[in-house]
């Protein structure tokens, strides 16, 4: 029974940390409709400025919690710089480019405080004062932890005081509900952002600060926190205060038992927790249908065939990759194979991205998927690599079609935390269950047969696949498929009034895009040898994400633009400087607030006519 008591009130004070992160991502989506994946990136910059504060000051109880105080509001000054240098200069554009903004600043806060305060983890002296346990019915529970636990219903009272009781408080609340109304009535819009930011950023800086007496300071603890945050807000609803909190009892107290009872699916419970959740309520437990309005996909104009000049681009590309094996060293080979594979993820993503507009923050399931189907096929019953080339992609596809009979089910964020749901749970999977998949140690020995073993065949094999998958795929974007599909988007009302069914077009197009995401799954893995569990994970759905994004949604030449630019630059950059994630970063938020078509639409608004793809 002490055990219980222990893991609830541990639970508690877990939700309580949720809360604050959550709470301030909630409150910065509410107002300003920015995703901001940056969130975690100011979670762990509260913790370790919180560790360099309260070391330099006295070790008595004032110079604590007034260094973890200030580290925070420190924190929120970092926000206010990143609300004006980089997001007030794309609010208008669309989400995701402001997500792919985030995610670049993600990339430059991590390489300055690897640069600042070197990779060993960091661990802070307990806070004076507070070292001791209370006992609660026979159970022990640290007195810090009782502080935590205090921390997130004290926050929350004073939000809601503060959006309820104070004239800032009426003007957020005011944007939130119609921020076009509210300016016309004279709320100063781009003032109540950047305070709204700094709000927000102060509470991720302060759920960082209070952990460092608890928990060791380290450079993952952003994206560790921002998936779990991201969860609480979905689930709660986003925009809604409330449902934050609620959410983050509910996943705080499910990490709590699930580390007691199911150890080996404590990491997946909160998104196993989720899913069941956004079924029956799409929405989110206190979540509201307005919300919405602002994530819808951003139409563009319909897709016509490239002018005299792209063409011969792409020709002379096209040549220069066939002839690559005559003239590229073995290293380069291995780089234009890995841009071929990637081409094809980009492409797959992009396919129902562009057409269908469907969001996806868990694309690795369906790579990740294709790899091992092709490896444990291998492995356990010896099936050649010829017949994987099918046996990967199908049960990627038919995972796909799985998937998005729960996904197509939601909309906008929600439906794509839901791919990240299915991501992570395959990820879990795939790390836990070593007896099938090796663990972490991965699937070694997979290698393709001789007669394309060698780097310059696989690469020719590689090259021959993804042009087809990309001609495939460009060929079902077009009519009729394609531009049923984009009526679906743009008018979904409309078009079942015109006979089409939009579910059954989006269902097609989300199996279609998991199925060609398998097959470059399989190549990869074949290419590299091993499977890992790292083929499954965020960052590989994020990558596909950045390539995308990078090239341009309205282009169907985009994906393979922004896979080739992103991959190269992240290798080049990786060899030849020592702070590449900050260079890399810089480079993205340029893209996202200059380029907001991306490259192959900047290049088409350049030099083509309107239109051309």
């Amino acid at each position: 029974m002490d055990i219980l008591i222990a893991q609830f009130v541990t639970g508690l004070a877990y939700a309580s940390t949720l809360f604050l992160v959550a709470a301030g991502l909630t409150i910065i989506f509410g107002v300003t409709r920015v995703v901001n994946f940056a969130h975690g990136s100011l979670y762990m910059l509260g913790a370790y400025l919180a560790y360099t504060i309260t070391a330099a000051l006295p070790a008595t109880v004032p110079g604590c919690f007034g260094g973890l105080l200030l580290a925070a509001a420190m924190v929120a000054a970092v926000g206010v710089v990143i609300e004006v240098l980089v997001l007030r200069r794309i609010y208008a554009a669309p989400e995701i480019f402001q997500l792919l903004a985030t995610f670049g600043v993600v990339l430059i806060a991590q390489d300055l405080t690897l640069w600042t305060w070197s990779p060993e983890d960091l661990f802070a002296p307990r806070a004076p004062g507070l070292g001791g346990a209370v006992e609660i019915a026979g159970a022990f529970v640290p007195q810090y932890t009782l502080l935590l636990l205090a921390a997130g219903p004290l926050v929350f009272a004073l939000l809601w005081l503060l959006f309820h009781r104070t004239q800032w408080g009426i003007e957020v609340r005011a944007a939130t509900s119609n921020g076009l109304m509210a300016e016309a009535l004279g709320v100063n819009r781009r003032l109540l952002f950047t305070g709204v930011f700094a709000l927000g950023a102060f509470l991720a800086g302060l759920a960082g600060a209070l952990q460092i007496p608890r928990e060791s300071i380290t450079l993952q603890m952003d994206l560790t926190v921002i998936v779990e945050a991201f969860v609480v807000v979905v689930v709660g609803g986003l925009g809604s205060i409330a449902g934050a909190f609620l959410a983050s009892l509910l996943i705080g107290l499910l990490h709590a038992f699930g580390v007691l009872w199911l150890p080996e699916s404590a990491l997946v419970l909160a998104f196993v927790a989720m899913a069941p959740v956004l079924i029956v309520r799409p929405l989110g437990l206190l979540g509201r249908a307005e919300v919405l309005a602002h994530t819808r996909p951003t139409p563009h104009a319909p897709y016509q065939r490239a002018g005299r000049a792209l063409k011969l681009a792409f020709a002379l590309a096209l040549a220069a990759a066939v002839s690559a094996p005559l003239w590229a060293s073995p290293y380069a080979l291995v780089i234009l194979t890995e841009m071929a594979i990637l081409s094809v993820v980009a492409a797959s993503l992009h396919f129902f991205m562009s057409h269908g507009g469907i969001t996806s923050f868990g694309h690795a399931a369906f790579f990740g998927l294709g790899a091992y189907a092709a490896a444990l096929a291998a492995k356990f019953a010896g099936i050649p690599f010829t017949a994987n080339l099918f046996i990967g992609p199908l049960v990627a596809g038919l995972a796909a079609i799985f998937c998005g009979w729960f996904v197509l089910r939601a909309q906008g964020v929600y439906a794509a935390m839901l791919t990240l749901a299915f991501a992570q749970i395959l990820w879990s999977t795939a790390t836990q269950w070593v007896a099938v998949t090796g663990g972490d140690n991965g699937i070694l020995g997979l290698w393709p047969p001789a007669a394309v073993a060698s780097k310059a065949a696989y690469f020719w094999l590689t090259l021959l696949l993804a042009v087809a998958a990309l001609a495939l795929v460009r060929r079902a974007a077009l009519p009729p498929f394609g531009y049923a599909l984009r009526a679906v988007r743009d008018a979904a009302a409309r078009a079942v009034a015109s006979g089409i069914d939009g579910s059954r077009l989006l269902w097609a197009a989300f199996a279609a895009g998991g199925l060609f995401a398998g097959l470059a799954g399989v190549l990869n893995a074949y290419q590299k040898g091993s499977v890992f569990p790292n083929a499954l994970a965020i960052a590989q759905s994020v990558d596909a994400l950045v390539m995308v994004l990078a090239g341009g949604l309205a282009t169907l030449s985009g994906p393979i633009v922004g896979a080739v630019a992103y991959h190269g630059l992240a290798v080049e950059l990786a060899r030849g400087a020592e702070h590449w994630r900050l260079m890399l970063g810089l480079a993205i938020v340029v893209l996202a607030i200059a380029f907001p078509q991306g490259i192959a639409g900047f290049v088409r608004s350049r030099f083509e006519r309107p239109g051309a793809a």
